[in-house]
């Protein structure tokens, strides 16, 4: 872990994260040297910073066409995205909606706080209805995102939820995502705003967080999007949806041999 200070406020869950995601490199025996975390802007975005690995921060709601090109340049590389709700689901939602037509193979990490953090407290994207902000001060009147939905919808490799409250949870899937490979994979983190979100706080979820059953087959899809639609009494955690479909760089005659002289294994 890196010895920089980090930004974020007593209470984030931004810190369950990050000491969750040094347990789960290290359980899933991951090699640094090939892993790249990219993030955007936004206080999930510094994440990067205080952890070892490659980095590259890029613009708002950026952070996926960056993982792209590194993906594609060098497919051999594990690439996270991590970054925040307003980040990747806001600034970023249209490269989002591409990167699940294409079936990139990158893992997006999204810190899920339902609400703008670095820029003081505006509803995000996820953000509930009739949820009272500085600037919306009536309540919010958008339709919250349904992003598990979105990625169920466009048939990506792997859709899941966890929740910071459940360390060990949270880290069996991190373990999961951080072994993928194939196309694109979403893991969506539910995460307390201690500063700015008074309504989706750790009792909040505590109430309503509840893993998914085992009888759950997640190659289901129909049963997957009635899981994902799942939120007032019980939000589900977990696997929710998988699929077989080919990543888009194995769809690639150039792309389907290592990159020469590229990360190979001694």
């Amino acid at each position: 872990m890196s010895q920089q200070e980090t930004a974020w406020c007593p209470g984030c869950g931004n810190f369950s994260i990050l000491n969750t995601f040094e347990e789960a490199v290290k359980k899933a025996g991951i090699d640094r040297r090939n892993l790249v975390l990219v993030s955007g802007i936004g206080q999930a975005a510094k994440f990067p910073h205080y952890t070892e690995a490659n980095l590259f921060n890029g613009l708002h709601g950026r952070a996926l066409p960056a993982a792209t090109g590194i993906k594609i340049a060098n497919h051999t590389l594990n690439v996270v995205i991590t970054s925040g709700d307003g980040d990747m689901y806001g600034e970023g939602g249209n490269h989002l909606l591409h990167a699940m037509r294409r079936n990139i193979g990158v893992k997006a990490f999204v810190h899920n706080n339902q609400v703008y953090g670095l820029t003081k407290g505006q509803a995000s994207p996820t953000s509930e209805w009739g949820f009272h902000t500085k600037l919306q001060p009536e309540g919010v009147i958008n339709a919250p995102m349904n992003p598990l939905a979105m990625g169920i919808i466009h048939d990506i490799s792997l859709v899941a939820r966890a929740y910071v409250g459940d360390r060990e949870h949270l880290r069996e899937m991190m373990v999961e995502f951080l072994s993928h490979e194939g196309g694109f994979a979403l893991l969506d983190i539910l995460q307390p705003c201690v500063s700015f979100n008074k309504l989706n706080t750790y009792q909040w979820y505590s109430e309503r967080v509840q893993p998914i059953g085992s009888d759950h087959d997640p190659c289901d899809r129909q049963a997957a999007l009635e899981l994902a639609g799942q939120w007032e009494d019980t939000i589900p955690t977990g696997i929710i949806y998988r699929s077989e479909r080919e990543p888009f760089e194995s769809l690639l005659p150039a792309l389907k041999e290592a990159p020469d002289g590229l990360c190979e294994k001694s």
